[in-house]
């Protein structure tokens, strides 16, 4: 019932806002080059259950709380930051290092499998800390949620088709990740796929840290 006029400028502006690279693309670029399909597809399906979190808490009016609140987006805004900075750090370290990719297929490559949590808490973590992602949905989702619709209800089927979506896009760059696994198991490609991400989530954070709150 909810597939109304209102929802077909939605999904054209979510493909579009989608395939627009961020910081999501960038984890889940690095994760399926660390861990294989299996690493970018947890990545990609943790990163989108957060967008349940943010729908819910835009629902209930949590969002417009915290944006009022300059200490509550202070702390949330720092938090992202730091946990981007921090995953930036781990690249650079890897790229320091000079790891081989576990790249399925290719004898000889180093396997350095993570923990299936590892990924999971890096993707949920990466989105749920993401203050932009509180903004967008804030300023976003109302647009699409007429005054006679279940404010929560709707914002959840959003949310849903958001998350279909994101991870057709996210899981499609893990396959294409994993498909040129034998050139990314040289040592000197992984070295500057690690400092080259590392690089820019370092950048992103820092430049989250220092944004003014919006409003």
């Amino acid at each position: 019932m909810w597939i109304d006029a209102q929802f077909w400028p939605f999904l054209v502006a979510i493909t579009l806002l989608t395939l627009s690279p961020g910081v999501d693309t960038l984890l889940v670029i690095r994760n399926a080059s660390r861990g294989g399909v299996r690493d970018g597809v947890l990545t990609s399906l943790a990163i989108c259950c957060g967008l349940f979190v943010h729908a819910a808490i835009s629902a209930l009016g949590i969002s417009l709380i915290l944006l009022q609140s300059a200490w509550a987006f202070s702390l949330l805004k720092l938090a992202g930051a730091g946990y981007l900075i921090w995953l930036g750090l781990q690249s650079l370290l890897s790229a320091r290092r000079g790891r081989l990719l576990p790249v399925a297929g290719v004898r000889g490559a180093a396997s350095r499998r993570v923990p299936v949590w590892q990924p999971l808490r890096e993707g949920f973590l990466s989105n749920v800390l993401n203050p932009k992602t509180v903004v967008f949905y804030m300023a976003f989702l109302p647009q699409f949620i007429a005054p006679g619709d279940p404010a929560l209800a709707k914002s959840l089927f959003l949310a849903g088709v958001h998350f279909v979506i994101a991870n057709l896009w996210q899981i499609s760059l893990a396959l294409m990740v994993s498909s040129a696994g034998h050139w990314l198991a040289k040592r000197w490609v992984a070295r500057g796929l690690d400092g080259v991400t590392g690089a820019v989530m370092v950048a992103l954070g820092i430049r989250l840290a220092l944004e003014r709150q919006p409003g």
